[in-house]
């Protein structure tokens, strides 16, 4: 099967263009993609305490951890998430089959970074997917990174989890309550969906 991306120097104003047409297709839809790695060193940030009194924060030391791939719908808040245990072309090839089942009768406009994995030979695009890769260090513009952030601080700061399963347990009660209106707000693209 031919891999269906785009040229790597692709200007945002195309992809802007694409992602357009994709909207306007009532069968298109378009989601910002990315990858987060999560794990046990806790994430310390200010907090309110009483006036004297101090606050102990337990500490786990290890580098054992996960990942969460997210597609995430700016317009109508859609998520595909999966937890995975590493990042290399393979499990990508997982999420993309995943996420085209998923959507089997979608036609998908993926925007993601140019990770060397995503640039792959090996990449497995499925019919009903197209890439559309972001011009490169540019992640203030993957709406994705901006699911992270939240999850970050609503589900992991200031917390000590004591194996994997927890944190992921955790990660999955936010990622449930978190409504598609919340998605679309929180992942909003006004450089997309301004001309829409």
């Amino acid at each position: 099967m031919p891999v269906q991306i785009k040229k790597s120097r692709m200007p945002l104003k195309k992809i802007v263009e694409q992602a357009i047409e994709y909207l306007k297709d009532p069968a298109g839809l378009v989601f910002f993609y990315d990858e987060a790695r999560f794990g046990l060193q806790p994430q310390i940030a200010r907090q309110w305490v009483l006036r004297g009194q101090s606050v102990n924060a337990p500490i786990k030391t290890g580098y054992s951890n996960f990942y969460l791939y997210a597609a995430v719908d700016p317009k109508g808040g859609e998520s595909f998430i999966l937890e995975l245990p590493r990042v290399d072309t393979e499990v990508v090839n997982i999420f993309l089959k995943e996420l085209s089942e998923t959507y089997s009768e979608k036609n998908i406009l993926l925007i993601w970074d140019q990770a060397g994995y995503h640039r792959s030979k090996d990449l497995q695009i499925p019919a009903n997917i197209t890439i559309a890769p972001l011009p490169p260090y540019s992640p203030e513009l993957n709406q994705a990174e901006r699911l992270w952030r939240w999850l970050r601080r609503h589900a992991c700061r200031n917390r000590f989890f004591k194996s994997l399963d927890e944190q992921a347990e955790a990660l999955a009660q936010a990622i449930k309550t978190l409504t598609a209106k919340q998605i679309a707000s929180m992942c909003n693209c006004n450089y997309l969906l301004q001309n829409n």
